[in-house]
C-alpha cells in the first residue's frame, strides 16, 4: 500500500507533522536534555527507556528496541495500517491525501463529495427560487444578513416536505450515496426521506473547501434548533469547523481566530467586519480541532455565555487546548452577560465586542481561577485539593517554558516546594525522584543502560553521523565516487548522500522513511540510534575525517587498478601520469 502513496506526500507530510505533538498527544512525555522520554508503551518497564527525538523526529526504545518515525508510532500504538496512519497524521496537519489512497470500499470518497456539493448547489438555489424562500430570507434578513455574505458562506434553504431532495436525486446509486453521507434517511423497509426539512443551510466545508456536510437552523419553533449531519466517511464532527475555509480564504495566517458556538454567530461576526470566527459542530471542543487552528494562528479566543453552561463549555474547551499549548501559543477566554451571545452583542454594538475581545481572559487564570474556586487556599487541606486537581491538567501540557511556569505558579499559590509538584507530575514518591536525580541521566538524556557495542567502521561512522545529522551531507565525496569503494555498506551511503543531495530538508525520520520494507532499515535504525560516542560539537569534524579517509581508500583501490594494468603493459599516458601522481602522494602521507 505504500507505494500507492507519492513519496513527496509523505516527505511532507513528515515535514509538517512533530514527533513530539504526536507521540505527545497520547504519551505523558517529560523533558530530557534535548530529547523527552517516557515510559515505553510496547513493553513493561518502571523507569523510561522510551526517548522521542525532536531534532531527529523519530523514537527508540532503549529496553525493547521499538523505533520508528511518527507514522511508525501511528501504526503501532494506535494500530493502525500504512495508509491509515497516513490520513490520521494528514488530519493531525491538514493535508489531503492524495485520491488514490483516500478511498474506501464503496468507490471512493470522492463520490460522497460530488453528491454533497449536488445537495448544496439545490439549496442555495431553493433560497433563491423556492415557493417558499421568502420566510428564509426574511429571517436571515432580521438577523442582518447581507446576500453577499450569505453567498460567502454557501448559506441554502431546505423546504418543508419530505422529499424535496429526494425527487431531485431520483438515481437510485445517487439517494445511497446521500443516505452514506446522512442527506437522507433510510427506513426499515427500504423507504427514504430528507433528513433536512424547513431549514436554514449552512455547508461545512473542509480546508480545500469541499462540502462535507450540513448544520441546519430551524426557522420556526420546534425541537432540535440545529442539526447537524452525522458522522460519515469525509465528515468527523471532532476535526472540522465551520467557517474556517471561509476564514482562511480572507487571510491565510490571521492573528488571530475566535471559537464560538453556533453558525449564526459565525456569519453575524462576518457581516459585522470579524471574517476570523470559526464554530465547533454540537461538541465540546475537541484537541484535534485546537490543534488545527494552532497552525494557522498563534492566538485563539474562546467566545461562550457567561452562565453556568457556558463556563462548563469553557472549562471542555481549556481541557482539550492544554496538550495543543506550546510556548509561542496563546488562549483566552470571553464570556458575555447573561442573555448575550456574539450574534446579538455584535449587532448592538460592535466596538464594545472588540473591547472585549482585546481584554479577554488568559487562559492560565481561567485554569487557576477554575481550579481555586472550591478549595480553600487558607488551609492545607484545601491547598493540596488543588494540588490534587491541578497535576493531572498540567501534565497534559507538553514540556517547555510554559509548562515550568504552569507548575511554579501551581507551586506558589499552594505554597509547596516545586520538587513536591514535580514529583507529583511524575507519579512516583519524593525519594525516587531524588534517587534519580543522583544517579543522573545517561548519554541519551534517560538511564544509562548497557548498549550493544557495533564494530566500528569508516562508512559506519559516516553512515551513523548522516543519519544522526543529515546536513552533514553536504560535506560528503559525491556519491559516484563513494559507490566505487568496494567497502561494506558503500552502496547504502551513497544513497543516503543522492537523497539528501536532492533534498537537503530531510530530516532523520523523513530519511529512515524511504528504507521503509527494505533489506537495509533494520541496519539503518540501528545507526540512526548507535552511540558512536562523538560529541555534538565534534561531529562536523568526525565526518570530514570520515570522508578524507575514504578518499584515502578510494586513492589506494586505484593505485591498486593502475598497478595490475602497469603489470599487463596496458595503462594509457594519463594513466600512467595518474599512477605516477598516486604513488607521490602515498609516499608523502608515508603509506
Amino acid at each position: 500500500m505504500a507505494g500507492l502513496i507519492p513519496q513527496p506526500f509523505i516527505d511532507e507530510l513528515l515535514a509538517r507533522a512533530d514527533i513530539v505533538d504526536v507521540v505527545g498527544s497520547r504519551l505523558n512525555l517529560k523533558k530530557a536534555g534535548s530529547n523527552y522520554q517516557a515510559l515505553c508503551p510496547f513493553h513493561t518497564e518502571k523507569t523510561p527507556s522510551f526517548t522521542v527525538a525532536p531534532n531527529k523526529q523519530f523514537y527508540h526504545c532503549f529496553g525493547c528496541g521499538a523505533h520508528g518515525t511518527a507514522l511508525q508510532f501511528l501504526m503501532e500504538y494506535d494500530r493502525l495500517e500504512f495508509p491509515e496512519a497516513v490520513e490520521a497524521l494528514a488530519a493531525m496537519v491538514g493535508l489531503e491525501v492524495p485520491r488514490e489512497v483516500g478511498r474506501d470500499r464503496s468507490g471512493g470518497n470522492q463520490r460522497l463529495l460530488e453528491v454533497l456539493a449536488v445537495a448544496e448547489r439545490h439549496y442555495r438555489q431553493w433560497l433563491r427560487s423556492h415557493p417558499e424562500r421568502q420566510r428564509a430570507v426574511d429571517y436571515l434578513r432580521r438577523r442582518g444578513l447581507s446576500g453577499e455574505v450569505a453567498a460567502r458562506y454557501g448559506i441554502g434553504f431546505a423546504p418543508t416536505g419530505w422529499d424535496n431532495l429526494l425527487r431531485q436525486c431520483s438515481d437510485r446509486d445517487q439517494q445511497a450515496l446521500l443516505v452514506q453521507t446522512g442527506m437522507l434517511i433510510e427506513k426499515d423497509g427500504g423507504r427514504r426521506y430528507d433528513r433536512f426539512r424547513d431549514r436554514i443551510m449552512f455547508p461545512i466545508r473542509d480546508r480545500r473547501g469541499r462540502v462535507v456536510a450540513f448544520g441546519g437552523r430551524i426557522l420556526d419553533q420546534g425541537e432540535p434548533k440545529y442539526l447537524n449531519s452525522p458522522e460519515t466517511p469525509v465528515f468527523h464532527k471532532g476535526r472540522e469547523l465551520y467557517g474556517l475555509y471561509e476564514c482562511l480564504q480572507q487571510e491565510r495566517h490571521p492573528h488571530e481566530i475566535l471559537v464560538v458556538e453556533g453558525y449564526m454567530d459565525v456569519v453575524a461576526l462576518a457581516q459585522h467586519g470579524f471574517g476570523n470566527a470559526v464554530a465547533t459542530l454540537g461538541t465540546a471542543t475537541s484537541t484535534q480541532q485546537v490543534e488545527r487552528l494552532f497552525q494557522t494562528t498563534r492566538n485563539l479566543v474562546f467566545c461562550f455565555d457567561g452562565d453556568r453552561a457556558g463556563r462548563q463549555a469553557a472549562w471542555r474547551a481549556l481541557e482539550n487546548t492544554l496538550p495543543a499549548l506550546r510556548d509561542e501559543r496563546q488562549a483566552r477566554f470571553l464570556f458575555l452577560p447573561d442573555g448575550e451571545d456574539p450574534d446579538s452583542m455584535v449587532r448592538k454594538d460592535r466596538e464594545r465586542f472588540r473591547e472585549q475581545l482585546t481584554g479577554a481572559m488568559p487562559l492560565t487564570r481561567f485554569l487557576f481561577q477554575e481550579l481555586a474556586a472550591d478549595a480553600d487556599l487558607h488551609s492545607m487541606d484545601g491547598r493540596a485539593r488543588l494540588v490534587e486537581r491541578a497535576v493531572p491538567l498540567l501534565g497534559r501540557v507538553p514540556p517547555g517554558v510554559l509548562r515550568d511556569l504552569l507548575l511554579d505558579e501551581l507551586a506558589r499559590i499552594a505554597r509547596v516546594d516545586r520538587q513536591h509538584i514535580d514529583a507529583a507530575l511524575a507519579g512516583r514518591p519524593q525519594q525516587q525522584l531524588q534517587q534519580r536525580r543522583a544517579d543522573g541521566p545517561g548519554p541519551t538524556g534517560g538511564t544509562t543502560r548497557r548498549r550493544q557495542p557495533q564494530r566500528r567502521t569508516t562508512v559506519r561512522v559516516a553512515v551513523a553521523l548522516v543519519l544522526q545529522r543529515p546536513s552533514l551531507a553536504a560535506h560528503a565525496l559525491p556519491a559516484e565516487l563513494i559507490r566505487q569503494l568496494d567497502l561494506p555498506g558503500a552502496d547504502v551511503l551513497a544513497q543516503l548522500i543522492e537523497i539528501l543531495s536532492r533534498e537537503p530538508h530531510l530530516t532523520t525520520g523523513a530519511l529512515l522513511e524511504r528504507f521503509r520494507g527494505s533489506e537495509q532499515e533494520p541496519a539503518l535504525w540501528k545507526l540512526a540510534t548507535w552511540d558512536h560516542l562523538v560529541p555534538d560539537a565534534g561531529m562536523e569534524n568526525e565526518f570530514a575525517d570520515a570522508m578524507r579517509q575514504l578518499e584515502t581508500l578510494l586513492a589506494r583501490q586505484r593505485l591498486q587498478y593502475l598497478q595490475q594494468r602497469l603489470e599487463r603493459n596496458e595503462l594509457t599516458p594519463e594513466e600512467h601520469a595518474e599512477w605516477l601522481a598516486l604513488l607521490r602522494a602515498k609516499s608523502t602521507q608515508g603509506g
